[in-house]
């Protein structure tokens, strides 16, 4: 039980960790909150916006592949 809660407290510090830096690889590309990457797809009409973050999502994907797979290298 006690190494459950060790690892358990772990992830959660890498998770913490991980999404400040991805916060902060945002911030660096220009991405602060309420605006969106170009490639991002924003339909604009009176009284509608629907905004679909393409960018964001591929980004987003991008760095979490690369996470598990080190993740995954690391533990082999």
């Amino acid at each position: 039980m006690g190494r459950a809660l060790l690892w358990s407290g772990l992830a959660l510090i890498a998770v913490g960790l991980i999404t400040m830096g991805v916060g902060l690889l945002l911030n660096l590309v220009g991405a602060r909150e309420g605006r969106l990457l170009p490639g991002d797809i924003v339909i604009s009409r009176p009284g509608f916006v629907f905004a679909f973050p393409l960018a964001t999502s591929l980004l987003v994907s991008l760095l979490l592949t690369l996470l598990l797979w080190a993740i995954s290298a690391w533990r082999r």
